[in-house]
């Protein structure tokens, strides 16, 4: 299961290691604690909104970009933690078998072209994020 602060934890430190800054020069500059900031990036505790426009505001990020981008994380973590049932070629069995969740890997079944796989796969994708 993939958890929401592990997710913005992650998107806070590539932004500040983007910028070449240290944990001491954003956690003076939003006025938390380093071992909280350090804590906070590494999934460890959930932010407040308000610690979270802080540490945005330190980092000269919208907080609105920020949760985008964890949004847009989280919707591809969900995709891959689904099972996807690839078909196998026509020699071996007709019956679908499991990919492991983080397979890269997609097999369309030999029944189904692949456009009508992509198209699906896109819709999923759409329904997900708000337009």
């Amino acid at each position: 299961m993939v958890l929401l602060r592990h997710l913005l934890g992650d998107a806070l430190r590539r932004l500040r290691l983007r910028q070449g800054r240290t944990l001491r020069e954003v956690s003076a500059a939003a006025r938390v604690s380093l071992g909280y900031l350090s804590e906070v990036e590494r999934g460890q505790k959930e932010a407040s909104s308000e610690l979270l426009a802080s540490i945005c505001g330190a980092l000269g990020a919208p907080l609105s970009q920020v949760l985008r981008e964890v949004s847009d994380n989280f919707a591809l973590a969900e995709l891959q933690s689904e099972p996807v049932f690839a078909g196998v070629g026509q020699a071996e069995s007709a019956e679908p078998k499991v990919v492991p969740a983080g397979t890269t890997r997609f097999v369309p079944p030999p029944d189904q072209p692949e456009f009508e796989q992509v198209s699906r796969r896109i819709s999923d994708i759409q329904d997900m994020v708000p337009v």
